[in-house]
């Protein structure tokens, strides 16, 4: 089982994080912040903050695509079909009861660039288990990519090793962590 209100949240801190006012990793500045509200609740007055993940979202995984893409690898934005199908359809729920989400989304405004792990840890979503395993893994030789060990199930806890694996990456050289899915 996949906690999609979880997954939710990863998401969305990475893609906050890897903006260019923050780490630079994808071409979108401030979409999650205090100016892409401005820019999208004029036009979505009840559902911006979605609409502004929706195009972080869009770009990180474009991104990350560009980067790298090899086959039979799932990453924490190209997750294998029947899981982004369970995840979209959760989204008209997300939608309908906007107002619970708006701390999070607040939260968000105010995340610094300090450690991508601190985030994630700060808001729950990883434990120090999580962060033990993310620090020993390691680039790639060419750098653009981190390899989580083995063929792994698809679960809560590969999902969090795939957000934290983002910090493996430096400031405007994202590193894409990526895992080989066991049966």
């Amino acid at each position: 089982m996949i906690d999609f209100d979880r997954l939710l949240r990863l998401r969305l801190v990475v893609a906050r994080y890897g903006e260019m006012d923050m780490a630079g990793w994808w071409n979108t500045n401030g979409m999650l912040g205090r100016y892409g509200a401005i820019a999208l609740a004029r036009g979505f007055p009840r559902t911006h903050r979605f609409a502004q993940a929706r195009v972080v979202f869009s770009v990180a995984q474009t991104r990350c695509q560009e980067l790298f893409d090899a086959p039979g690898s799932t990453t924490l934005w190209r997750l294998p079909a029947e899981i982004e199908d369970r995840f979209d359809e959760h989204w008209q729920a997300w939608l309908g009861n906007g107002d619970s989400w708006n701390p999070f989304f607040d939260d968000l405004v105010s995340l610094e660039d300090s450690s991508l792990l601190s985030a994630l840890r700060d808001r729950n979503l990883i434990v120090d288990q999580h962060v033990e395993k993310v620090r020993a893994l390691r680039r790639s030789a060419e750098g653009r990519a981190v390899p989580l060990p083995g063929d792994v199930p698809l679960d809560d806890d590969l999902i969090a090793l795939l957000a934290g694996g983002f910090s493996r990456g430096e400031k405007n050289a994202p590193a894409i962590p990526y895992a080989r899915l066991g049966s």
